[in-house]
């Protein structure tokens, strides 16, 4: 972990180098003030030459200064040089991410995922930053206080030193349980992140079913889990520090009791002890810097391990060999499918089936049953563990995803539209198009002529997810973009369940539009959509129980015509 958190620093080596020239300056340049007492009470003042007092505080204040402007350095470049390393990290992160599988946003929150990304990742700055300022001043400041202490008396100063090795021991033992109480506490936080997430997106339905005790009760259980877990972190850090703190206190109480021996038996003078009760707290507050470095060491370490959780994550990946698929004809076979979503439970039993080029195929049947199961192995949003899927004859998994996936469109029931204009969304189909094609794309969709009644046309901001919208015209929105992006094949999944008959009707008419072509697989729960198909199958358990062309499943009177009588008697009434 450490190898691959070094890595980090290799594009910013002059700057790190830089930083830390300028910490080993700073460290340096607080021996003078020591030195300079020591000479003044032993050599200057007894012998009143204040003219040497005069430039002795005139060097020290030279120094202080320069000390400011290295400060200065290390402050702000310091931590732009950790920004930039928290910037990429986070964007290392947000690629992984969009490389990872279905499943893996099946298993993980976005709130959770948001606060890996932020909250973690600020800390990680800040280690990458101070850590090893902290470590470098500190190391050469303790190590320039023993040699400067020993010239002043070195059995004094082997004394100090002597209860280091406490010290050491008492915050490897401590260190643990504050790093496991640390990152139950990043957990807690990323339960609230996740339940924020989930109620500020959820709000409409929230205010709609006047469920706000209910969300608060709910925010409140991750509240509280984080008040939890964050006292025993800060019980953790209390214990750390409290007795880390008592250690060095007994410091300045060995240095009171035997350098008052000392001097008692005439083997320092009262000039050099005076000098080394100043100069012990070169070594003190290294020290001290040092025990509070590892609260921020913590926080970093445990960021960094979740860090590395996201990132080392498996991510899609195509098969060695894979090609281009290039322009498919659009043919689609499942031979013997079989799946399940890694909970002991097949959603899909032995289907198959074959979808001609340029055909309608519609699946129809009870919800749960495997419907969208089968549109999301097509594209591979997850792999097929048995059976095989084929398009044109070649097996999905010898083309590469992103070719695969470039066509065929999936237009679903629950559109998701990016806060952006409308002109962007239509260009995320192929956001190489020109102006001309996104017009034609909107106009086959038929959502131009709105799109021109807004003050800013194209321009036009649509809010989160599309919120400016009504449900007909963000439909309509994505049949453009599936226009533009102009797939062989086509997945209507649910396109029109959630609108009304008036606007189901014209975008019927532009799905009419869209599929005209292209190998279409329709999934409908309602029937009156799918009767022109060229061929439907009933689903039911995960199983293809009925086949054949609407008029022929009538004629069987099975489950289909059930559906379809059901249904009828519904529009009746």
């Amino acid at each position: 972990m450490l190898k691959r958190f070094l890595s980090y620093y290799k594009p910013h080596k002059k700057i790190f180098a830089l930083d830390m020239g300028a910490s080993f300056l700073v460290s340096t340049i607080g021996i003078f003030y020591p030195m300079v007492t020591r000479t003044m009470l032993n050599d200057l003042i007894p012998n009143r030459n204040y003219r040497m007092v005069v430039l002795f505080a005139l060097m020290l204040l030279g120094l202080y200064l320069v000390r400011m402007l290295l400060n200065y350095f290390i402050q702000y470049q310091g931590h732009v040089m950790g920004v930039k390393m928290q910037a990429q990290m986070r964007r290392d992160m947000f690629v992984h991410l969009e490389k990872l599988p279905y499943r893996f946003y099946d298993d993980h929150e976005t709130g959770k995922i948001m606060s890996r990304m932020t909250n973690d990742l600020m800390d990680i700055s800040e280690l990458a930053h101070h850590g090893p300022e902290n470590l470098i001043i500190s190391v050469i400041s303790i190590l320039t206080s023993f040699a400067y202490l020993s010239t002043i008396n070195f059995y004094l100063t082997l004394i100090i030193f002597i209860c280091v090795p406490f010290l050491v021991l008492l915050c490897s033992a401590l260190r643990l349980k504050m790093k496991n109480a640390f990152r139950e506490s990043r957990v807690a936080v990323a339960k609230i992140n996740a339940a924020l997430e989930s109620s500020i997106s959820g709000i409409r339905v929230t205010k709609a079913f006047t469920n706000a005790k209910k969300e608060q009760e709910k925010f409140e259980e991750g509240n509280t889990d984080f008040v939890q877990a964050r006292s025993r972190a800060y019980k953790a850090m209390g214990q750390f520090h409290s007795m880390t703190t008592f250690i060095t206190d007994i410091f300045n109480v060995l240095v009171l009791l035997a350098g008052g021996f000392f001097l008692y038996r005439e083997q320092i003078n009262f000039a050099d002890y005076s000098a080394f009760i100043v100069s012990v707290n070169l070594f003190l507050t290294p020290v001290t810097t040092l025990i509070n470095f590892m609260e921020q060491y913590q926080n970093g370490v445990t960021g960094f391990e979740r860090f590395l959780e996201i990132v080392d994550a498996p991510p899609e990946e195509d098969l060695p060999g894979a090609k281009d698929a290039g322009r498919l004809q659009g043919r689609i076979e499942l031979q013997h499918v079989t799946y399940g979503y890694g909970d002991g439970r097949n959603v899909l039993h032995d289907v198959s089936l074959t979808i001609e080029k340029g055909k309608t195929f519609a699946l129809v049947g009870p919800s749960g049953g495997g419907k969208t199961t089968i549109c999301h192995l097509i594209p591979r949003f997850y792999p097929v563990e048995q059976g095989r899927i084929l398009i044109d004859g070649a097996d999905i998994r010898a083309f590469t995803m992103d070719s695969l996936r470039k066509n065929i469109g999936i237009v679903q029931q629950d559109v998701f539209l990016f806060n952006t204009s409308i002109r962007e969304n239509i260009l995320y189909g192929r956001p190489d198009a020109t102006e001309e094609e996104v017009i034609q794309a909107a106009k086959r969709a038929n959502i131009h002529t709105y799109i021109c009644s807004l003050e800013n046309g194209y321009d036009t901001e649509i809010g989160e997810r599309g919120v400016r919208l009504s449900g007909g015209q963000k439909q309509r929105l994505s049949i453009a973009r599936v226009f533009l992006k102009d797939p062989a094949v086509l997945i209507l999944d649910e396109a029109t369940s959630a609108l009304d008959n008036t606007t189901e009707i014209l975008i019927q008419q532009a799905l009419d539009e869209l599929c005209r072509g292209r190998t279409t697989l329709i999934v409908a729960h309602r029937l009156s959509t799918v009767k022109k198909a060229d061929e439907i199958a009933v689903i039911d358990g995960g199983r293809i129980v009925e086949l054949g062309r609407h008029e022929q499943l009538l004629a069987q009177n099975g489950m289909y015509a059930e559906l379809y009588r059901l249904q009828f008697r519904e529009t009746e009434n």
